[in-house]
């Protein structure tokens, strides 16, 4: 079962969008340099179709995404509330926040707008960072998925 922690209202997680972040507990990957350790604990409330039912009524039409932030110890349940989201809710894209090197062959991608992949490795950096090894895709209207991780790099200017 999926639990949550904490939600937030985001601008920086999804370019372009206006992100409700769902900060999932329980998380397997326990990266070093985590900036979330209490998410490794088995905390929080149920995630669950409810809850997103909730969200909707508190959020309204205030955001355009909905982010699962985590949830890597039961993907299977990530991946049924994103169908739930887009069948119930298609006003908003839905976004996976996942620690893993790659989505599990068991996940539908095509249910998620945006996936992003990845463990925290403090040397290489965060998203905004061009070292990263973190990359964010979005799907694409055929189906695939392109990288836009380097919509958060920032580039100098004179």
């Amino acid at each position: 079962m999926l639990k949550y922690v904490n939600t937030g209202v985001v601008f920086q997680e999804i370019p372009d969008e206006v992100t409700l972040a769902i900060n999932i507990s329980g998380c397997p990957c326990r990266c070093p340099g985590c900036h979330s350790h209490y998410l490794w604990e088995d905390i929080g409330l149920p995630l669950d179709t409810d809850s997103i039912d909730a969200f909707v009524r508190k959020y309204g039409n205030d955001i355009t995404c909905i982010a699962m932030m985590g949830g890597d110890n039961d993907p299977a349940s990530v991946n049924l509330l994103a169908q739930y989201i887009h069948a119930n809710h298609p006003q908003y894209h839905v976004a996976w926040y996942s620690g893993r090197l790659r989505i599990p062959s068991t996940i539908c991608k095509t249910d998620f707008d945006y996936i992003k992949v990845g463990p925290f490795i403090r040397h290489l950096g965060p998203l905004n960072q061009p070292t990263t090894n973190q990359r964010l895709y979005r799907q694409a209207s055929d189906g695939s998925f392109e990288d836009i991780t380097r919509r958060f790099w920032r580039t100098a200017t004179a």
